[in-house]
C-alpha cells in the first residue's frame, strides 16, 4: 500500500469514527466525558508514528532481557524460530503484528503480552 493510499484510508477511518462517536453522543449512548476522551484518543499520533523499527541487536536484547530462548520468544510472537533467528541477525526486518508486539515489549516489558 502506498503512503498516499494509506493516508487516504487513515483520513476515511478518522472521519467515520468521528461521525460514529458524534452519533452515539447524540443518541445518549455515549456521555460527554467519554466522547471527549474518545476524540482525544482518535486525534493522537497515527500508529505508524508510534511503532518504530528495531534492529536485530535490539530484538536480541529484548529476548535476552526476558530470559527467553529463541523458541520461547518465537512462540509468544507467533513466529517460527527460524524467523526470530533471521530477525536477530538482521537478515529480515519485523513488520506488521510482530513489529507492534516488539514495540510493546520494548516499551512495557514482556509482561505486557503474557
Amino acid at each position: 500500500m502506498t503512503s498516499r493510499a494509506k493516508k487516504k484510508l487513515d483520513d476515511r477511518f478518522t472521519r467515520e469514527m468521528s461521525e460514529a462517536a458524534a452519533g452515539m453522543r447524540s443518541l445518549g449512548v455515549m456521555d460527554e466525558a467519554t466522547y471527549k476522551l474518545t476524540m482525544r484518543d482518535l486525534n493522537r499520533a497515527a500508529p505508524e508514528e508510534t511503532v518504530t523499527p528495531l534492529t536485530g541487536e535490539e530484538i536480541r536484547e529484548l529476548r535476552e532481557r526476558a530470559h527467553m530462548s529463541q523458541a520461547v520468544f518465537a512462540r509468544f510472537l507467533h513466529l517460527t524460530v527460524d524467523h526470530v533467528s533471521k530477525l536477530e541477525r538482521g537478515a529480515k526486518r519485523p513488520t506488521g503484528p510482530a513489529l507492534v508486539l516488539l514495540n510493546i515489549i520494548r516499551r512495557k516489558g514482556m509482561d505486557a503480552i503474557l
